[in-house]
């Protein structure tokens, strides 16, 4: 029982992957929360500091590499977005892991061999959390919009049919982040979520990184994947009005096979509004950042704590490495 419990509340974080994770390529700073801990990312490491049961804390830290240094056309506009996404989403899903698996240290070694989240079982949930994904956002609000046409035909009108579909696919987005945070794990997620912003936002300003400091700062950041996802799916409206397709099936293809466009889309929104705050497109981004009242929660001391030893482990390899923090 306890390890399925354990892979549920895994899979359940995994679904919040895109909502949990801040930061883009070229920026010095990012993270993102995970269970029990939060992973930091420079330009060419990553860290992450889980806080074990017995309340030590458990770090790690890695190389990374900066794709659009080894292949200059992933640095390119749009392709970089979506570049960026699949490399965020690989490595979210190597620092759940590894924040899954530090709690089964206080397990007896029996149990921890039987129980060890191992990489089928990432390969089962990545494919869940798309398909999740899919009919959550894409089949159930077409659907739902498609019977509403039937009874109603003015809603056969392409603008109103596809305003009515992204309603719909907010609404359940909302429900879905909401209700899941009713679960006392993923509350602390959302935390610890607060707090890797609190600690970025002291980084990004220079000061020393204390707990004092960060918990001066909001949690609420411009560049968290809780904006993006709004972002996108307002853009979805909006690219899905241009498509002249009539039937469910090829309205549905067409969802799917544009997913890649509208990501790469919405990161280059996201990416122009927080360099030009007072901008039209920044005022588009703004139900992302009141989202950020749901995703990210006021963190105790301890888990800011967490936050800034996952930075310091991301920094001090970045160090290693070569690399220059130093922010401009």
């Amino acid at each position: 029982m306890r390890t399925l419990l354990r892979h549920l509340r895994f899979l359940a974080a995994v679904q919040l992957l895109p909502a949990l994770e801040s930061g883009e390529e070229t920026t010095l700073v990012g993270g993102q929360a995970v269970l029990e801990g939060v992973m930091m990312r420079s330009p060419h490491a990553w860290g992450i500091c889980i806080r074990k049961p017995d309340g030590t804390l458990a770090t790690h830290s890695e190389p990374l590499e900066r794709m659009s240094e080894k292949h200059k056309w992933m640095g390119w506009p749009l392709l970089r977005g979506i570049m960026t996404l699949g490399q965020a989403m690989s490595l979210g899903f190597r620092a759940l892991r590894y924040s899954a698996n530090v709690a089964i240290d206080q397990l007896p070694v029996e149990e921890e061999k039987k129980t060890e989240i191992s990489g089928w079982v990432i390969g089962v949930n990545l494919v869940l959390s798309l398909g999740f994904f899919i009919f959550m956002y894409k089949f159930l609000p077409l659907l739902a919009a498609t019977k509403l046409k039937n009874h109603y035909p003015a809603f056969g009108n392409q603008i109103l049919f596809n305003v009515v579909d992204g309603v719909i696919r907010i609404a359940l987005f909302l429900l879905f982040i909401w209700g899941i945070s009713l679960m006392p794990d993923i509350k602390r997620v959302y935390q610890y979520h607060g707090a890797e912003h609190k600690t970025v936002f002291a980084f990004e300003n220079r000061d020393p990184l204390t707990v004092k400091n960060a918990q001066a700062y909001t949690t609420f950041h411009p560049r968290c994947g809780t904006s993006f996802l709004m972002t996108v799916m307002l853009i979805a409206m909006l690219v899905y009005m241009l498509i002249p397709a009539t039937t469910f099936w090829a309205r549905f293809g067409f969802r799917i096979a544009l997913l890649p466009v509208i990501a790469g889309i919405s990161y280059e929104l996201i990416r122009f509004a927080a360099k030009h705050g007072s901008s039209l497109f920044a005022v588009l981004t703004k139900p992302g950042l009141w989202l950020q009242r749901i995703t990210t929660q006021p963190p105790a001391d301890d888990q800011v704590e967490t936050a800034i030893s996952a930075l310091n482990e991301a920094m001090e390899l970045e160090k290693q490495r070569g690399g220059e923090l130093v922010i401009a």
